[in-house]
């Protein structure tokens, strides 16, 4: 007989089958990491990047002095040349007749000189005895003036021919590396004009870097000096260090040699130049390279790490971590390019955790487990070691 016992114990059981039924609830996520730094104010240095052209310490161009046909070259295109190493022969022939020629005019001359010599010294005894008039005496000195002038023009043509001669042998102005030649054999040369160009003689050691920058940069660097954010280093020799175009950086360091007093009109711009040892001839004339020079240390300045900048639209970012691990973002003003990151003018306070690592996962609004950042990273946030001072004004 079914009883009221019966019954609660197959409520029971109900409930207890319906209680197991039901899954428990998930655990809470736990929040993603990230690699942070924590920025700092410090001294930063400061480097101007700029595209630069490398250009011979001397570019000399090699022509000819005289008119003629060109019958060898004599050097091998492309080698070093000593300073005074033949290079070109011109046909020398009419030049050595033109030589002769003028030597026998001057024997001409000269002959001339001893026969109104002659006619003075026989001429002055008979003057001063009267035998003979003034005008005599006179004509026999202008002849004798005359037959000594014509001399020495002739000499002069003499060596005129000479100099023609010599010019024949086309010697090297300076050592360097000669380029191709612009004349073959059998072409007729001129003493003027671009018919005169033979080649070219480039002095690859030292070697220039030119570069520019712009009348606005030269402006707002000035005003950082006047109200005291960038300190200016104890020297005036401003270092100079090049990156190659397949992103090797150069050994050698140079120093900037030449500023402009002047601003270019037709580009806004201002030239300057940097001498680089070059003993091995790694960097050849026409080249582009990324030259950086160092211009001073920006004062209590922050630095985050160029990976770190995000951009929405036409405002720069920064993710930043609060004191309650959440993600902030935060529009700030960058400045130059420095070792390790970028200098952020506004928006950042010195003590705040920028994220530098997974910033896929800090998504603004959100809890993060900020940890430490790569080493790399947080030397740009972290006051490093001494830094290196070698800037001076632009």
């Amino acid at each position: 007989m079914f009883t009221h016992r019966h019954a609660l114990v197959l409520l029971i059981a109900a409930a207890c089958l319906a209680a197991c039924s039901e899954k428990a609830p998930p655990p809470k996520a736990a929040p993603p990491e990230v690699g942070v730094v924590t920025v700092a104010a410090r001294d930063v240095p400061i480097l101007y990047e700029q595209v630069g052209q490398t250009a011979g310490f001397r570019e000399t161009e090699v022509r000819s002095r005289v008119s003629g046909i060109l019958q060898k070259r004599l050097y091998s295109e492309g080698q070093s040349v000593k300073e005074g190493q033949p290079l070109f022969q011109i046909d020398p022939e009419p030049f050595k007749a033109a030589l002769d020629q003028a030597k026998g005019a001057l024997r001409q001359q000269e002959a001339a000189l001893e026969r109104t010599r002659a006619d003075r010294e026989r001429i002055e005894p008979l003057f001063k005895e009267n035998a003979v008039s003034r005008k005599d005496y006179d004509d026999a000195r202008a002849a004798y003036d005359s037959a000594a002038a014509a001399v020495d023009s002739a000499r002069a043509k003499v060596k005129e021919a000479e100099l023609n001669l010599g010019y024949t042998l086309v010697a090297a102005p300076i050592a360097g590396i000669a380029s191709k030649e612009t004349r073959s054999e059998g072409s007729l040369v001129a003493a003027s004009g671009d018919a005169s160009m033979l080649t070219v003689i480039a002095q690859l050691d030292p070697l220039y870097v030119n570069f520019s920058y712009s009348e606005s940069e030269k402006l707002e660097y000035e005003r950082l000096i006047a109200e005291g954010l960038i300190i200016l280093p104890p020297t005036k020799r401003v270092a100079a260090r090049v990156k190659l175009a397949d992103g090797r950086d150069f050994p050698h360091v140079g120093f900037v040699d030449f500023a402009d007093s002047r601003v270019d009109p037709k580009t806004g711009t201002i030239r300057i130049r940097a001498e680089f040892p070059n003993p091995k001839g790694e960097l050849l004339p026409g080249q582009f390279a990324r030259i950086s020079i160092d211009v001073g240390a920006a004062r209590n300045a922050i630095v985050v790490p160029e990976r770190a900048i995000t951009q929405q639209q036409a405002t720069r970012l920064v993710l930043v971590v609060n004191d309650r691990n959440v993600v902030e973002a935060r529009p700030v003003t960058l400045g130059s390019r420095t070792n390790g990151g970028i200098l952020v003018k506004a928006g950042l306070k010195p003590g705040e955790r920028v994220v530098v690592d997974g910033l896929a996962k800090a998504r603004p609004g959100s809890e993060v487990k900020p940890v430490p950042a790569a080493a790399d990273a947080a030397r740009a946030g972290a006051p490093p070691a001494k830094a290196p001072g070698a800037a001076a004004k632009k």
